[in-house]
């Protein structure tokens, strides 16, 4: 009964949020791209008994130092994410978004298992396509939890986490509307117990002005994460800024560590 309730819940509230951002033209339209600086491919993912929606972004005028796939939040798509993965590629890091199942173009249904095991072979197709390469994993909002769910199962060169809860049902319970229905949510994705056993390096990035998830949340993740792990809260930054308004300031950070500059223990900026 909860797997229906929480199906129901993600579909729900995902093409609620992806219809107001469609509707305030916040999507981007990508298409195959052959710049100077970057080069965007579309690819279809095998997961299963479905087909995901993929974009690949890469540099074009030099070999890649570093790729990224990029688990993305409730409300997004890959088109969302198209902004951030130009910056990524003009400065040598490429990424790989992708829909889970039941997401955009993507086949199925959103259901828990899947959305890990999309992931799953998300990243296994970009290792494919970047055999070469460190390949990091990024997880954001929602994809936080997915992304730190699977880390033990693809093994990826870092673990970036991006405005991420302490846990599905801790995220509901924030959210006031939703905070009586927190025991109907799956206990799936406490991020917090999955970085204790994280087998490598972390990176928590988040905004100071989140109000979805405030920053006590990444300070108890960077307390729990038993690896190498770095906390910095961001100022001025709130839970979407990132990708509706991606800054270099921020995008940068991430880039030196998918690059392997300046990795430590944990510290706090902001």
């Amino acid at each position: 009964m909860r797997d229906l309730i929480f199906t129901a819940a993600m579909t729900c509230i995902s093409r609620s949020l992806i219809f107001r951002d469609r509707l305030f033209d916040r999507l981007a339209k990508v298409s195959r791209e052959d710049t100077s600086d970057y080069l965007a491919i579309r690819h279809r993912i095998s997961s299963g008994n479905t087909t995901l929606d993929a974009v690949l972004v890469s540099p074009e005028k030099r070999p890649a130092t570093a790729a990224v796939l990029i688990c993305h939040g409730i409300g997004e798509t890959v088109e969302h994410w198209y902004a951030v993965q130009v910056l990524l590629a003009q400065n040598g890091v490429a990424s790989l978004v992708f829909d889970y199942s039941g997401y955009g173009r993507s086949t199925g249904l959103i259901e828990a298992d899947q959305c890990e095991s999309d992931a799953i072979a998300a990243f296994v197709f970009l290792r494919q396509q970047m055999p070469s390469e460190p390949v990091s994993l990024l997880g954001f909002s929602l994809g936080s939890g997915i992304a730190a769910a699977i880390t033990p199962r693809v093994m990826p060169h870092r673990l970036i986490l991006c405005a991420a809860f302490t846990s599905v049902r801790n995220a509901v319970c924030n959210i006031g509307i939703l905070k009586p229905f927190a025991f109907l949510m799956p206990a799936i994705w406490n991020t917090e117990v999955a970085l204790q056993t994280c087998p490598v390096p972390v990176l928590i990035m988040h905004g100071e002005n989140d109000r979805l998830f405030p920053p006590r949340m990444a300070r108890g993740l960077a307390s729990a994460c038993r690896s190498y792990c770095e906390l910095i809260i961001v100022p001025a930054v709130s839970h979407n800024d990132p990708i509706y308004r991606p800054q270099r300031s921020y995008w940068l950070v991430i880039l030196a560590r998918l690059q392997g500059r300046r990795f430590g223990t944990a510290c706090v900026f902001g």
